[in-house]
């Protein structure tokens, strides 16, 4: 499971964009991890996000759904 706890740890990483970390994995709730993963390489693509924040979303979105 996927916790507001576990966000934050994500989110806080080393050259992590913590904001968009949290705000990308706390609007999980409704999608399928198809769809997450299609939005997050549009978003990373259109913020330039960098390497970090992206493996940190990657990582929440397969928590979330192994979690489910």
């Amino acid at each position: 499971m996927l916790t507001k706890t576990r966000i934050h740890e994500l989110a806080n990483g080393t050259k992590v964009r913590s904001l968009a970390v949290t705000n990308f994995l706390g609007s999980l709730e409704g999608n399928t991890q198809d769809h997450a993963r299609t939005n997050l390489d549009q978003d990373a693509r259109s913020y330039r996000w960098n390497a970090a924040t992206v493996e940190a979303i990657r990582i929440g979105i397969l928590e979330y759904f192994t979690a489910i």
